[in-house]
């Protein structure tokens, strides 16, 4: 008798905790379906929210007739919304505030020259295939006998907080690395003497120099052509947003496969050597690819 009821308290048990399992299965499947909502609050708004950076050449150019960012990042943003059948809404992000306004919820997606690194990759998702591969660049004084990256040992180098040039600048080149707002105050702390190298994003830079207002940085010039940690640059999303990162892949691969990032590349001045050889590829059926999502952190 004592058998079984045991035997019978046992098949009670288990359906109980048959049961809570199935529950907690059915709890999974039902916060799966609702986890990436995002796609689905833009449809219902009829708008997307994208972060772009500020007026940042050739990637963000200021319209001085509206007071708002055009650009290369704002047309693709256009295309993102255009084929999502909504408004575009652009919101300019700095180094400083892009991950906590995505992370907020504040805008969509970043479309912000952010490149993909290990650290970034552990708290924020993105779509795997890049739309750009971008490196840094120094920008120094003609005079200041930087010619290397190893020269800039013991001097200050300048980058835009949150940057991830500071750590290889510090780490392998020994440089005393600062942290300013964004890349306007670094270049001025740079022509003001309190930086010995201003480091960016290669492109920004090339453009400070041969763009319309170069001849003001005629005693400047980058030191060397040789691009810090080239990195993909890819369009970032929040974590668990697997129809987001999927839709948007799918468009940078069309982007890819039909030229229009070179098209608007070119349009806006935006190096294009990088693009026209991933368009190759892509028109040959295959693509470049980020490396694979890191683990989320704890």
């Amino acid at each position: 008798m004592h058998i079984s009821m045991n035997m019978a308290e046992s098949k009670a048990g288990l359906k109980a905790a048959a049961a809570v399992a199935l529950a907690a299965l059915a709890g999974l499947a039902s916060g799966a379906a609702h986890a990436d909502a995002t796609l689905d609050k833009i449809k219902q708004r009829g708008k997307i929210v994208i972060g772009v950076d500020g007026a940042s050449p050739p990637f963000g150019i200021l319209d001085p007739a509206t007071g708002k960012v055009g650009g290369f990042q704002t047309e693709l943003g256009a295309d993102i919304a255009k084929r999502l059948g909504v408004t575009l809404e652009t919101v300019p992000v700095t180094a400083s505030t892009r991950v906590q306004f995505l992370q907020a919820g504040k805008v969509d997606l970043l479309i912000a020259n952010i490149q993909w690194t290990q650290e970034r990759s552990e708290i924020l998702s993105y779509a795997p295939t890049p739309y750009n591969l971008v490196g840094g660049a120094a920008m120094v004084s003609k005079k200041s006998g930087i010619k290397r990256w190893e020269d800039l040992k013991g001097k200050v180098a300048c980058v835009s907080q949150g940057s991830n040039f500071a750590k290889p600048l510090q780490d392998t080149y020994g440089a005393v690395v600062k942290g300013l707002r964004n890349i306007p105050e670094s270049l001025l702390a740079l022509k003001g003497g309190s930086c010995d190298a201003s480091v960016h994003i290669q492109p920004a830079l090339y453009e400070t120099l041969h763009g319309p207002n170069g001849k003001e940085w005629n005693d400047f010039e980058l030191a060397t052509s040789d691009q810090l940690i080239p990195s993909p640059t890819v369009i970032w999303t929040r974590r668990n947003e697997a129809d987001t990162r999927s839709f948007v892949d799918g468009v940078i691969r069309d982007w890819l496969t039909t030229g229009l990032l070179t098209k608007e590349a070119d349009r806006f001045g935006v190096p294009a050597d990088y693009l026209r050889q991933a368009t190759a590829q892509a028109q040959a059926g295959t693509f470049d690819s980020a490396p694979p999502e890191a683990q989320a952190k704890p």
